[in-house]
């Protein structure tokens, strides 16, 4: 990263490596739960492992095999918070920061401080990391910094400031945010659903839009594999994975109904997103952004928020983090999220083909000038 990037920038780009690293365990952790919910019902939570282990795997069991699937889900989501933390920690100090950002992570899991506390970590030790790097020494102790003493200190620092400080309060928060969140219904989730459907498309999966997915993955792990089948938390997944799918969709089915407003690369564009919007892939859309920006991007805004309003009103339900149309089998009430989906997709692309008809004597190289 250039040291000459703006503070703000740079702050953007560790945070976004942290989460970067994070969303694969997130997709696999949360998508092998939700899949061992439906194989096994949701009382497979209520599995002891002690008894399971005892009785032995039986193959041919369907129970036994959603119960792998829990358990391994459940392991891998014990990770998303040291892995946020600790990636954080790598991108500001490089390898001296792993250590406390993973440790200072755990020790944030285990007082109850979640994701903001990982997130805490993460800058604290990365910066913790960093400052100790830069500390003149004599010669023949530079090499045991890296590897030794910085981590050492480093780690000590991080994880006892979260276990003796900051942890109380931070907890205390997370707590006052999971009650507000369960507490959502009606008119306040449907704003939510609003806000996040837009936060979702402005940017495509950039930060924007990885602070809308990062907020509903972590209800999704506060709310825990015991919640109730309709805790808002529930919805809020819901809402962002809908409002996610539908800017691509949107946008390739634009390039159907009027091919003629699009280019040859943008229809060849439009034949992929279909593929990349169905799997919540959000990025298909960058494309046509990237060439409109003026005219696709309030226009996929704008129907991922309506994607967002009817998923709220709906009631529809996601415990599955990742996966699109892949897993609308786990989407509780499917039927009325597909009708939410596809809603949003028909809005996005009428408004796509409604402003690709403005202003037709402004040319696209003014609209890019406009643009810079």
């Amino acid at each position: 990263m250039s040291n000459n990037s703006g503070t703000g920038t740079r702050i953007r780009q560790w945070l976004m490596t942290g989460v970067s690293y994070m969303i694969p365990f997130v997709a696999a952790g949360g998508i092998l739960i939700a899949l061992s919910f439906m194989i096994g019902g949701y009382d497979i939570v209520y599995q002891d492992q002690a008894e399971f282990l005892a009785k032995g795997f039986n193959p041919l069991a369907a129970h036994d095999w959603a119960y792998v699937m829990f358990a391994v889900g459940a392991a891998t989501f014990g990770f998303l918070v040291p892995v946020l933390s600790g990636f954080i920690a790598y991108a500001i100090a490089d390898r001296p920061g792993l250590a406390p950002g993973f440790v200072g992570g755990a020790i944030a899991g285990t007082v109850g401080a979640g994701f903001l506390g990982g997130l805490i970590t993460g800058f604290l030790g990365g910066f913790v990391a960093l400052w100790l790097s830069r500390i003149k020494l004599p010669n023949w102790l530079r090499p045991l910094m890296p590897v030794v003493v910085i981590p050492l200190v480093a780690t000590f620092i991080t994880a006892g400031l979260m276990l003796v400080i900051l942890g109380g309060p931070l907890k205390a928060l997370m707590t006052a945010l999971n009650d507000w969140l369960t507490g959502l219904s009606g008119g306040s989730l449907i704003g939510l659903g609003i806000i996040l459907g837009l936060m979702m498309a402005f940017d495509m999966g950039g930060p924007v839009n990885k602070v809308a997915y990062t907020f509903a993955a972590a209800g999704l792990t506060e709310a825990g594999a015991s919640a109730d089948a309709n805790d808002p938390r529930f919805v809020i997944m819901a809402i962002v994975m809908a409002a996610g799918m539908t800017p691509p969709l949107g946008l390739a089915l634009a390039t159907v109904l009027r091919k003629n407003k699009f280019s040859n690369a943008e229809r060849q564009n439009g034949k992929a997103a279909w593929l990349l919007g169905a799997s919540f892939i959000t990025e298909g859309a960058i494309p046509f952004a990237a060439a409109d920006p003026l005219r696709v991007i309030p226009s996929i805004m704008i129907g991922s928020g309506v994607s967002g309003a009817l998923v709220a009103a709906f009631g529809c339900t996601l415990r599955a983090p990742h996966g699109g149309l892949w897993v609308f089998g786990l989407v509780g009430n499917w039927p009325m999220y597909l009708i939410a989906v596809a809603i949003g997709t028909v809005v996005t692309a009428l408004l796509v083909i409604v402003a690709k008809n403005i202003k037709p004597g402004v040319s696209d190289e003014a609209l890019e000038e406009a643009v810079a």
